[in-house]
């Protein structure tokens, strides 16, 4: 079992564990109450400290083989633009992912790239065999990625969270061990 997020690539990107240093762009894009209403647990406003709590959080889940959460970096100019991470539930070896990106890169196929290096992690290097994500129903563009990514539609979940005071639906989407292997050869 893998306990340290290791560095992944992508054409354009690489994920690498979170580091301090980006806790002032994680403060600055969080500042944007859109990314905030898209994620299940992102307060808004998002109070000071918190980029550094959470990084130091994550490390430590990272560090305890809990899951693997990954800075997404461009390669070319070596920027922090957001964030994607793996809640691994290794005795069912499966997977939930999670990301969030700064609005500046929104609709560049870069959160595209970045799950699909990330299902390849789940299945190759962790060996799991489900990995699934959701998405708020006011949120059609995070479903986009994932089907883009090889997932596939399982369902909506009505009125499934609590957000902000409202209930919201979240869709779900998976993709198994067996199709991602079938995709493949």
């Amino acid at each position: 079992m893998l306990t340290d997020a290791p560095i992944l690539e992508s054409e354009r990107l690489r994920l690498r564990s979170l580091l301090l240093e980006d806790a002032p762009l994680i403060y600055e894009y969080m500042r944007d109450s859109e990314i905030a209403a898209n994620t299940l647990n992102i307060p808004y406003p998002y109070p000071e400290g918190a980029a550094e709590e959470w990084i130091q959080a994550a490390n430590e889940a990272n560090r305890d083989g809990k899951g693997f959460t990954f800075a997404l970096v461009l390669k070319a100019s070596h920027t922090f633009i957001g964030s994607i991470g793996l809640g691994v539930e290794h005795i069912h070896q499966r997977a939930e992912v999670g990301y969030w990106i700064g609005k500046a890169y929104w609709g560049q196929g870069y959160v595209t790239e970045a799950v699909r290096r990330l299902i390849a992690f789940g299945f190759d290097d962790l060996k799991l065999n489900r990995i699934h994500a959701r998405y708020f129903d006011r949120n059609p563009a995070s479903g986009r990625v994932m089907q883009k990514a090889g997932m596939t539609y399982e369902g909506t979940l009505r009125a499934h969270y609590l957000k902000w005071g409202d209930f919201l639906d979240a869709h779900l989407y998976a993709i198994l061990r067996k199709d991602y292997e079938a995709r493949r050869s």
